[in-house]
């Protein structure tokens, strides 16, 4: 993706965020410079902050995401079972922009309608191998209720409707009628490690530097800040 195309998206989102009453926090806002002068160990070690992807691509008006990162604990915390064990992110999903077939290892997540037409969601669970098992059918809790579908049935979420999703339960989704804005509560995220996807894609976008970035991505984060990533 251009840099360019990049700082627009970001500026088109928070516009977007904002229609829907809510208002990312002040380092959402900080220059690149602000960015190393002031980032702390619990904003760029959470990874907390921008997430633009196309899965490396290119084509991000058809497949691709929108992400910002709110807060997000620590592997460690989850794994004793006490302290920071949750994350939780903003995205926002263009209408029939298709977020790809995955899974996770890990994370559990609700996935939340905020504000919108309609996100549909396309579940599987996984085979003994891990591989997705389109001949099972799919039970997932939504808002306090068990949803049973069929193989390959869509769920499609309303405005304040949500869907639970399991490590091991494979989804891809994408919104119908116009761009949805969508709440994730999960567990400690990783973004690195924890996400499996059905056919190998990346995970970020490879950034073609045609203009200066006014916001840093999280996964500009080790060149620009000497983080590691991984």
């Amino acid at each position: 993706m251009h840099r360019s195309r990049i700082n627009a998206i970001m500026d088109e989102a928070d516009a977007f965020i904002r229609q829907h009453g809510f208002v990312l926090p002040p380092f959402a806002y900080w220059s690149p410079e602000t960015m190393r002068r002031e980032a702390t160990p619990a904003i760029v070690d959470a990874r907390l902050g921008w997430d633009i992807t196309d899965y490396g691509e290119g084509r991000y008006d058809e497949m691709g995401l929108f992400l910002f990162t709110l807060r997000n604990g620590r592997l460690a915390d989850l794994q004793r079972g006490r302290g920071m064990c949750y994350a939780e992110k903003l995205l926002i999903s263009k209408a029939h922009q298709l977020a790809p077939m995955h899974r996770h290892n890990l994370k559990a997540e609700d996935i939340i309608n905020r504000g919108g037409p309609r996100l549909v969601i396309e579940p599987y669970m996984s085979a003994a191998d891990g591989s997705v098992d389109r001949a099972a059918p799919v039970e997932v809790p939504c808002d306090g209720r068990m949803r049973r579908l069929s193989p390959g049935e869509h769920l499609a979420l309303a405005p304040g409707e949500s869907v639970t999703l399991l490590p091991g339960v494979w989804h891809a989704f994408w919104a119908e009628g116009g761009d949805v804005l969508i709440g994730e509560v999960s567990t400690v995220n990783d973004d690195e490690t924890d996400n499996v996807f059905e056919t190998p894609i990346g995970r970020f976008s490879d950034i073609e530097e045609d203009e200066a970035p006014r916001h840093l991505l999280v996964s500009d984060y080790e060149a620009w800040l000497g983080a590691k990533v991984g």
